[in-house]
């Protein structure tokens, strides 16, 4: 039987206020333990999406006081992404999938009726992944990205912040002087500072948290367990004989929901 939209999506929606400050929605992303939060007008309708990476895409982390004091004084309708992209409750999780492949993004609100009900996101298919009952043959080494985007443990957060924004990573591998991994930085990492400011001299080794490595042969129901468990949307793919050596790539959530949309899938039978 067709899967749909609405035997996967996560049913209700955490909002944020359209003049919510920055350091509001920093905190209630947090809290929730979420990449993303819709932004409603005074009369509850919803408007925009705002997530950890359009706080990104502002100057906050600037060392100039006048500029970070501009970013303190926005709120979340002026970097919000609006028209929301949306999917009704009863459309196949194919077509959804195509969907967020074709306008790249990450998340769609569900509607049933024209009223909103629910979101669905790139983690709930890769949970769908790893809970299903047919195993996919696929290996991680099939589906990864090659390219990483990398620094050194002594880069300046805000440097590190820059080159995830101006690449569209939500994350960068922090590796020493042999290319052997010490951390990451992702987005979540760097929320803190959008209510408090950063001293310029911080930098990426002060930041970041543990790097979570698998195998390039590992399946990739093994690959979404993973990040399930840990609540992480990407993976250093490594060599298990020789795992102290330079990555050989990264698998993230929407690498498997690139792989569910290709026609020989069985998401598109």
């Amino acid at each position: 039987m067709t899967k749909l939209v609405r035997d996967l999506m996560h049913s209700g929606l955490l909002t944020c206020k359209a003049d919510a400050t920055l350091g509001q929605v920093a905190t209630l992303l947090h809290q929730h333990h979420v990449h993303a939060l819709v932004v409603t007008d005074r009369d509850g309708r919803e408007v925009g999406i705002i997530s950890d990476f359009d706080l990104l895409a502002g100057e906050w982390l600037s060392s100039d006081p006048e500029s970070l004091e501009t970013m303190r004084r926005l709120t979340a309708a002026d970097l919000m992404s609006h028209p929301i992209d949306s999917v009704e409750a009863g459309t196949p999780l194919a077509q959804a999938v195509t969907t967020l492949i074709d306008k790249q993004v990450s998340r769609l609100l569900v509607t049933e009726n024209g009223k909103a009900i629910g979101i669905i996101s790139l983690s709930d298919f890769v949970a769908s992944i790893a809970s299903s009952d047919e195993p996919k043959r696929e290996t991680v080494g099939d589906v990864m990205s090659d390219a990483i985007l990398v620094c050194r443990g002594k880069t300046p957060v805000a440097s590190a912040a820059r080159a995830m924004t101006s690449s569209g990573w939500r994350s960068v591998l922090v590796v020493d002087a042999k290319g052997k991994v010490l951390g990451v930085v992702s987005g979540r990492s760097l929320l803190k500072f959008v209510k408090d400011g950063i001293d310029e001299n911080l930098i990426v080794r002060d930041v970041m948290h543990p790097a979570l490595t698998i195998n390039i042969n590992a399946s990739l129901r093994e690959a979404a367990d993973k990040m399930i468990q840990s609540h992480y949307h990407r993976l250093v793919v490594i060599d298990a004989d020789d795992p102290d050596a330079f990555p050989l790539g990264v698998i993230s959530t929407f690498d498997i929901v690139a792989q569910m949309a290709r026609p020989d899938s069985v998401w598109q039978r």
